[in-house]
């Protein structure tokens, strides 16, 4: 009797380290880098649009002045920043995506 009881509490245990292991714990500590490397991109992006706005004013007094080798600079720079918003936005738009698709085991979402 005592070997049954013993055997049935090891089965026990044994079952609760699998459903401990596959309760999701991890996926929902990701969720806190998925929120903090959208926000970070976020704040790239509005960092990379205040650079676009004044490489645009920039551009707009080199076209004026007749500077055209700078106004060439200068697109080239708007057009390397407009390139990193591009990639920020992806990343955000990554990210969004997988903070929707995290979930528990039961089918709960975040």
């Amino acid at each position: 009797m005592k070997t049954k009881l013993f055997g049935m509490i090891l089965i026990a245990a044994m079952g609760t380290g699998t459903m401990l292991a596959q309760d999701g714990w991890r996926d929902r500590r990701d969720l806190g880098h998925d929120y903090a490397g959208r926000n970070a991109d976020l704040r790239d992006i509005q960092h990379d649009q205040a650079k676009i706005a004044h490489d645009q004013r920039e551009l707009r007094q080199d076209l004026r002045d007749g500077n055209y080798r700078g106004a060439a600079h200068e697109r080239a720079e708007l057009n390397q920043e407009y390139r990193d918003v591009n990639r920020d936005r992806a990343d955000v738009y990554r990210d969004n995506r997988d903070i929707r698709h995290d979930r528990d085991v039961r089918g709960w979402r975040y």
